[in-house]
This record gives structure tokens, sequence and C-alpha cells, in this order.
């Protein structure tokens, strides 16, 4: 149902199950996929892409040129996958040329009010992003990754799956798979247990990412020491495998 208030553009697509709640505009080039609920004075502009299934509540600036110099006016994308939520107030521009010309949201994540996701962000799945949670342009953030309250990531960072931040950190490097970080400027502190645990990982496989910080944090070892540490343990524990993956190809150093 779309709300006799709301303000649709022609070009924009809108399954005929979507629902656009009053006073919302719906700007060029727009896609809304099936069963998704738009909540009131919210404003979507294009060229944007939203999938199925997705939720967005009231005052959210979905699609919204980024904030960048160089932007020029160029016709760049952002994509949201499938079954997100998206609470009040979230703001999400698209990509710049420049950074590729997309921002992409994956599925079933959970970003909370006040949210922004700057130009050229990568989301990935199953996410959560609490409270005020800031991503500056071309940060990566891949699978059940969990943003505390307030956490500020600055440009072209990433964070591993499953890794962790606390309330309010200001993370200005990359975060490995598995790391909990904390603090002005976020530090690691530790393997982010009870994250692993709900996402039903063993007490063997526990014990594994544990030995593999203490190679890469309390080791005294150079990085490239610790990965030759993980490539031995890696050979017969497999949940190593994606931390292997990022240590060997992120780029800018990890947080130490």
């Amino acid at each position: 149902m779309i709300h006799s208030t709301a303000i649709i553009d022609p070009s924009a697509t809108i399954a005929e199950d979507a629902s656009i709640g009053p006073y919302t505009i719906i700007g060029a080039d727009v896609e809304i996929g099936s069963e998704c609920e738009i909540g009131p004075h919210v404003v979507i502009n294009g060229p944007t892409k939203i999938g199925s299934g997705n939720k967005i509540l009231q005052f959210s600036s979905i699609g919204e040129d980024p904030q960048d110099k160089k932007f020029d006016g160029e016709d760049t994308l952002l994509e949201i996958g499938n079954n997100n939520l998206i609470r009040e107030n979230v703001t999400i521009n698209r990509g710049t040329v420049q950074g590729g010309g997309i921002t992409k949201i994956g599925d079933d994540n959970w970003i909370m009010a006040y949210v922004h996701i700057a130009h050229d962000c990568i989301i990935g799945n199953e996410n959560i992003l609490a409270n005020n949670a800031s991503l500056a342009g071309h940060v990566i953030i891949a699978d059940y990754v969990i943003l505390g309250g307030f956490t500020l990531v600055s440009q072209f960072n990433s964070m591993g799956s499953y890794s962790f931040s606390a309330m309010g950190s200001v993370i200005s490097r990359n975060v490995p798979p598995y790391v909990l970080v904390s603090g002005h400027m976020a530090k690691p502190v530790g393997v982010n247990v009870e994250g692993l645990r709900r996402r039903q990982f063993s007490e063997l496989q526990l014990k594994n990412v544990r030995q593999a910080y203490k190679h890469i944090y309390r080791s005294g070892l150079r990085i490239e020491e610790a990965i030759l540490k993980l490539d031995e343990m890696e050979q017969e524990q497999s949940e190593l495998d994606i931390l292997l993956e990022y240590l060997n190809t992120q780029q800018g150093g990890i947080i130490r």
C-alpha cells in the first residue's frame, strides 16, 4: 500500500506488495522489492536498489549523494539486499566513481537508530550496527560483526567476520576476524568469545582462535612470523581460514 501523501517519482519501481508510509519521498531510479515496509517521512533517492523484506523506519535518508567533494553528480549506486532492519534516522549514501561506484549492504543486518554509512562502504550479512555507529567512506564490514553504540570507523578500514567493537570505540586500523576492540583509540582486548559461542563455535574452536590471537598479539612476533604460525595451525583448524585470508590480503596494517 502506498499512502496518499507519499511522493513517488514516475521512474521508481515498487513491488505491488511493498508499503510506503505517509509523507515519504521516493526519488528517480529507485527500486523497492517485495514485502518491504518503508515508514513515514523516509527519503530514498536513486540510483538505489532495495531487495525484499526490508523495513526502513521513519526519518531515514537512503541513497543520498555521497559527502565527498570529488562527487560531481555521477550516477553511482546504493544496493541493499534482503531482510534488513533499518531503524530511525539512519543515513546511507551512494558510492563515488573513485571508490568503485557503489555502496553495498548485504542481507539480514540490523542497523540501529542514527547510524551513518558513508559512500563506498561494503557491508556483508548478519551484522549489528548499534545506535550512532558511523562508518566513514570506503569501510568494509564482513559478516557477523557487532559495532557497539557510538563506534567510529575511519575511512579505508575494515572489520573481519565475527569481530566486535565496544561502545565508543574509535577504529583507525583494520580489525581482524574474531578480535574484540575497545577504546579511543581502539586497541585489541581479546577474542569475541561470547559472540562466537552464540554462533555455535565449539570449545575446541574457541581454543584454537584464542591460540591464534596469542600468536598475533601476545607472542612478540612480527605479523609475518605470526602468519607462519597460523599457517601451521590452519592445516587442521579450518576456523582459521578466514583469519589467515584476512591477514594475507588486507592493506594498511591491522590494529595492534
